[in-house]
């Protein structure tokens, strides 16, 4: 709550431009500004973050816009601190809707980047490396934020969304998630998480953006362990088989073997034993009738 205060988070707007939806998180007015409920704003704070790692850690991924100028360095910083993409220049339409032609201008930035690395410009001459290095940069201006977004994100966090109100209406044509700061002035039920507070102040949005950062490196960590686990599983179990058929094979075969040399050995046994009965007289027999005496005459 301190934080939140020393940020001015609870300054809105004059009371003239407020935006009627936003009642019920206005705490009061002073000096003809609306004081935002900062009780409210924390516990959605906590809510949106909550909802932000909960995205994360089943795999999704965010986008962060915020294209005023209190809000470009921040968006940006944090955006890379936790591994994000963001627009922090002029929103252009169709980045959401016309995704695929955006890819187009992407892949084409990306190329002329390898080309200069690999010294391309420097064979053209000074006008044509001069062209080329200025398309360059403008290209780089505005997508270098999203070059590695291949897909469309699972959810859009925003910085003032009356200022990015192309950008919120293709996320909600396109059934995006958005969360973002709603100000005074601003419709909160385009938001899917809102937070109540100052989207003017570049402390405030410092503070708050910073907060969602948090809950995506926190989300990216929950999820990167779960991969980590499964995949683990996965060679633990294949090492388990493995040894479970070697052990199989060799107490298959050593009992295979046992049998044999114990056949081998009785069967010999009872040879030899026969034989043995066979040369002792037998003494059950009665005595043989004695011969007649041959008659030699």
């Amino acid at each position: 709550m301190k934080a939140l205060l020393e940020a001015g988070v609870h300054f809105g707007h004059q009371t003239k431009r407020w935006n009627p939806l936003m009642k019920r998180y206005i705490f009061t007015q002073r000096n003809g500004i609306h004081i935002v409920d900062l009780q409210q704003t924390l516990g959605m704070i906590h809510t949106a973050a909550q909802d932000m790692t909960d995205l994360i850690a089943s795999g999704g991924k965010v986008l962060f816009v915020g294209t005023k100028k209190q809000a470009q360095e921040v968006i940006q910083l944090e955006a890379e601190r936790c591994g994000m993409w963001y627009v922090n220049q002029r929103w252009l339409g169709g980045t959401l809707t016309n995704f695929t032609t955006i890819r187009s201008r992407v892949k084409y930035m990306t190329e002329l980047q390898e080309k200069k690395e690999q010294g391309y410009f420097d064979l053209l001459t000074k006008k044509e490396s001069t062209k080329l290095s200025e398309k360059l940069a403008k290209l780089e201006k505005f997508f270098m934020g999203i070059q590695t977004m291949e897909k469309l994100p699972d959810a859009l966090y925003i910085v003032d969304i009356a200022k990015e109100d192309i950008c919120v209406a293709e996320a909600q044509k396109l059934g995006i998630k958005i969360f973002a700061i709603v100000d005074t002035d601003c419709d909160p039920n385009k938001v899917d998480h809102i937070v109540p507070g100052n989207d003017d102040a570049v402390r405030a949005i410092k503070l708050i953006t910073g907060k969602m950062a948090d809950s995506v490196v926190a989300g990216t960590k929950i999820y990167e362990d779960s991969i980590a686990t499964d995949s683990m599983s996965e060679e633990d179990f294949q090492k388990m088989t493995d040894v479970t058929e070697e052990d199989f094979q060799q107490a298959t075969e050593t009992k295979d073997d046992e049998p044999v040399a114990a056949q081998t050995v009785a069967s010999e046994t009872i040879v030899a034993e026969a034989i043995d009965d066979s040369n002792q007289p037998n003494t059950d027999s009665p005595d043989p009738a004695p011969s007649e005496p041959s008659n030699k005459e």
